[in-house]
């Protein structure tokens, strides 16, 4: 099988999730015999389409554009077995670039009108590869794909091979959704093998890819928000706050919980059991804690029963310290915070937490 895997992604450097997938798909493809190329259009010159129709006039099946659609792009289209054509979700659909690519293969129609089962039709000058829809999108909803499926099944009919999609992408990176996401990408690997040897792929697969990642969907909210709230308030973007390892500041004891919950490192913890009390002051009032025991941890609200361990600290300075705008050693010492209890827990806390993401936590 000869493969084209068109990767529409503007994103690169590790960021786009739309490539995560796609690499695992090609894996799979791959393994299982088939020639793939990948070809990333960011990287190449597609013209858009202006419409003038000189591929059906004057140079059938020609286009006059002379880019590396042309040159390039186009031949390796119309040579390919089959072709994955894949797209974050943008505005619910296909995202610009990809649209441009597949609006320039215009050629491979002949401009006469025929009917086929009741629709009107351009026939075809060649025969059109078998196309695999893939994309990803931040919503967690499976529903926020409805209008790409129904697009894609429009367009390419009985060409359409496979529609791979899968909802809250951005937690696929997510340490904490480690296994959940390994579970994911080794079915889209799996996926390509399907392809390979098939031509489809198992509905018992497609729905180890679509599995839900995060069931809680207030939980989910919560934390999406925090993101971009965090964004907001350092002035980054999604993927400088990546490249500088911030974690989302919590603006509550719920969401602190969820955090610390998410960053805990069962590893770290190894054999340590111990139960670590926080209360808060100034912004955030109130007090919760942490039980650790066997590798595992319970995060509760509330005051903990004889904890091992009391941090007493106004909330933003906590969060600070987190953050790495504060030295926590410092900042003890400094008095922004007092501890009373085992002090050789709180010299711990950034192994039982080295889950979370920011360079400069508890140091």
């Amino acid at each position: 099988m000869n493969v084209l895997a068109l990767n529409s992604s503007p994103r690169g450097n590790g960021q786009s999730k739309t490539e995560l997938m796609l690499d695992r798909l090609v894996t799979g493809l791959r393994e299982a015999g088939a020639g793939v190329e990948i070809v990333h259009l960011r990287q190449k010159n597609v013209k858009n389409c202006i419409g003038c129709y000189t591929c059906w006039t004057k140079t059938p099946g020609l286009c006059l554009h002379q880019d590396d659609m042309t040159r390039e792009l186009y031949p390796k289209w119309l040579a390919a077995d089959l072709v994955v054509y894949a797209t974050p979700l943008y505005h619910f659909t296909v995202n610009a670039t990809l649209k441009a690519f597949i609006e320039r293969t215009l050629p491979i129609l002949q401009p006469f009108f025929e009917e086929h089962k009741g629709r009107t039709r351009h026939p075809l000058r060649q025969k059109m590869p078998a196309v695999v829809m893939l994309s990803v999108a931040g919503f967690p909803d499976d529903a926020v794909f409805e209008q790409l499926s129904s697009w894609a099944n429009y367009v390419f009919r009985t060409s359409l091979a496979a529609e791979i999609y899968r909802a809250g992408a951005e937690m696929l990176t997510v340490p904490f959704f480690a296994q959940k996401a390994n579970e994911i990408l080794e079915a889209t690997t799996r996926a390509g093998w399907e392809l390979a040897e098939s031509g489809t792929v198992a509905p018992d697969t497609l729905a180890a890819i679509g599995q839900p990642i995060l069931l809680d969907r207030k939980q989910w909210f919560l934390m999406g928000n925090l993101m971009w709230k965090t964004c907001i308030a350092e002035g980054v973007t999604p993927r400088e706050f990546n490249e500088k390892g911030l974690a989302p500041r919590p603006d509550s004891i719920e969401t602190f919980l969820i955090i610390m919950s998410m960053g805990f490192n069962p590893q770290g913890a190894g054999d340590t059991k111990a139960v670590i009390q926080f209360d808060f002051s100034g912004e955030v009032e109130g007090s919760c804690h942490f039980r650790i025991e066997n590798g595992g941890m319970a995060a509760l609200p509330g005051v903990g029963d004889c904890p091992d361990l009391v941090i007493k600290t106004p909330f933003n300075v906590w969060l600070d310290i987190m953050a790495g705008r504060l030295d926590g050693q410092q900042a003890f010492m400094e008095q922004k915070y007092q501890v009373s209890g085992d002090v050789a827990i709180l010299m711990q806390l950034k192994q039982l937490f080295s889950r979370l993401s920011s360079p400069g936590q508890y140091r």
